[in-house]
């Protein structure tokens, strides 16, 4: 991915959140804290397990490529909003996290 696209995805993605906690304010009169937002990552990432498990016909729920799909993509997007929440610069992050495990292996 090129980084000019990731800028553009991490943009999209802030964006998106801002308007979520718009709507946490109007539904809950205020938005949600970091640590709300780390525990909708969490259930989503659980969902992702279970979606896997779907897809590997050990799960009972019906097979859906697109909800797993979904799924994955709703977590990056989690991890680019914790990310900015918590003050990190996820390219940078990522290109330190790729170069560190490319020298490992």
């Amino acid at each position: 991915m090129e980084t000019n696209n990731f800028d553009k995805i991490i943009k999209r993605s802030l964006d998106i959140r801002e308007k979520y906690h718009q709507l946490e304010v109007k539904g809950n009169g205020k938005e949600w804290s970091l640590e709300e937002d780390a525990l909708a990552y969490l259930t989503d990432a659980g969902l992702v397990g279970r979606n896997v498990m779907s897809h590997q016909k050990t799960w009972l729920k019906k097979d859906s490529p697109e909800e797993l799909e979904h799924k994955l993509a709703e977590n990056i997007w989690w991890l680019i909003v914790l990310a900015d929440r918590t003050g990190i610069d996820i390219k940078e992050a990522m290109e330190k996290f790729l170069t560190k495990t490319e020298n490992i292996l």
